[in-house]
């Protein structure tokens, strides 16, 4: 048995190693710093290596440990942020960025992006402007509010909203509605963090109009409606509705702001999906804010949208924590885009991806599954079972909870392999793959595979089970 300490004396010093004849290549196309800290790296893990009885011994050539060096540049040199295909089903991931963009938006994005933008300058004017104008009259024409503005996103709207309207002042709101909009940020802690004195009201799952009727005092600065957007209490259940509380906010002059959540624009009824208000519903209702996303069903960039009377939005807009959550250009410049569409709703259902997945008939979903199959089986041969099954997709990103999506699969049964080694290789791949299984199946659905990734995902595929 070799001396494995007298080895440590074998390891390549880090200048040796950078005059390799495979490192002083990279050097070509790599930052000198990312190859020295990668060499550093190798060096520390071959010395741990050594030390360890039970590890094998490593090859300790100097061109060899090179190679070594090279494969960790070129895992260190990928971004960190970057492409995924998702075959998951849920349209609206949260974890792998929620709406994809449509063309007209990542065309906006980049004209804005290259050069200089009239994101703050009237230009008509000659001075300067205001950056939520770009998107304002479209958010008021699609919606009917008087007024509107753009913040970073949902929970900063109505955080934004709750600090302008309350004063330090109190808001009331159903207990039912008191939800927790993911990543644990929950209503009450907006509501604390906005100076707002939460004043519950109702029960989970009973409210009545003179819950809140009892509850108003002269303390009282707003009444706050929450849509329940991510989550439904079925049985048992009674809401005060928005023309309600309305006109009850109203005799006592105070304002009534509705977290909508998802935005949705267009009814979405006739594709087989459950009902959801819309914005402009809402707004139809008497309420005087509205606030919504713009990454949920709008399909649009992060954002959050708040629309609605003028004179309770010109309040939101002067309030200084208006600056600190605003929304940038790139944002503003694909959010008009994608508002743009929904000018014409058939050409928003056609281009805009998510409203495109929420709205594919299982038709074209069994059509492209069997088109993915025959060339599925060409590259794997027999080393997994696959066919095509029928199965449903889900919304996500909290919007329309119920709403289970009709459709059909290929699921995938390695042989050869474990399901969880498949899915860890598909996520190390090139272009990483992000799936689900269900019933000891890797299953591919076609609903949020964008069809120009197909070919990457067989090359995937092929790369996993060929190696």
């Amino acid at each position: 048995m070799p001396d494995r300490r007298a080895l440590l004396r074998t390891l390549p010093a880090i200048d040796r190693l950078l005059g390799s004849r495979i490192l002083s290549k990279l050097e070509e196309t790599q930052p000198h710093l990312l190859i020295l800290e990668a060499a550093q790296k190798v060096v520390d893990d071959l010395r741990q290596q050594l030390l360890d009885e039970q590890a094998p011994l490593p090859d300790l050539e100097t061109e060899a440990v090179a190679e070594l060096v090279a494969v960790r540049v070129a895992l260190m040199a990928k971004p960190s942020l970057r492409k995924v295909i998702n075959v998951t089903g849920t349209l609206l991931h949260t974890n792998l960025g929620r709406a994809p963009l449509c063309n007209d938006a990542l065309q906006a994005i980049k004209e804005v992006a290259q050069g200089y933008s009239n994101l703050e300058y009237d230009l008509d004017a000659g001075q300067r402007g205001k950056r939520f104008t770009h998107v304002e009259e479209l958010i008021c024409k699609l919606t009917g509010g008087e007024a509107a503005t753009v913040v970073n996103n949902n929970a900063g709207a109505v955080m934004l909203a709750l600090a302008a309207l309350s004063g330090g002042k109190s808001a009331i709101v159903s207990r039912g509605e008191l939800i927790e909009i993911g990543g644990s940020f929950r209503i009450p802690d907006i509501m604390a963090a906005s100076g707002v004195e939460l004043v519950e009201v109702g029960t989970t799952n009973k409210t009545h109009l003179k819950d809140y009727a009892d509850a108003i005092d002269k303390e009282t600065a707003l009444i706050l409606k929450v849509h329940t957007s991510n989550y439904r209490i079925l049985g048992f259940t009674e809401a005060v509705s928005g023309e309600e509380l309305a006109e009850l906010a109203h005799q006592q002059n105070i304002p009534v702001l509705e977290d909508l959540g998802s935005g949705l624009l267009i009814d979405l009824t006739p594709y087989g999906l459950p009902r959801e208000p819309t914005v402009r519903e809402a707004l139809g209702t008497g309420i005087d804010l509205v606030t919504f996303s713009g990454d949920k069903l709008l399909g649009g960039p992060q954002a959050g949208i708040i629309v609605g009377n003028k004179d309770v939005i010109d309040k939101v807009r002067k309030h200084p924590m208006a600056r600190a959550l605003r929304s940038d250009k790139l944002s503003l410049a694909a959010l008009e885009a994608t508002l743009r569409l929904y000018l014409d709703p058939q050409k928003a259902l056609q281009q805009i991806p998510t409203l495109r997945m929420l709205s594919l008939p299982v038709e074209e979903l069994q059509r492209r599954c069997e088109k993915l199959l025959p060339q599925l089986l060409t590259h794997l041969g027999d080393q997994a079972d696959c066919s095509i099954i029928e199965t449903t997709a889900t919304v996500g990103g909290g919007a329309l909870p119920l709403a289970e999506l009709p459709g059909c699969v290929i699921a995938l049964a390695p042989k050869q392999i474990s399901l969880n080694e498949l899915t860890t290789r598909l996520r190390s791949c090139e272009t990483a793959v992000v799936g689900r299984i269900q019933d000891d199946r890797f299953l591919i659905d076609p609903r949020t595979l964008n069809q120009e990734d197909e070919d990457l995902l067989l090359k995937a595929l092929k790369q996993i089970f060929c190696r």
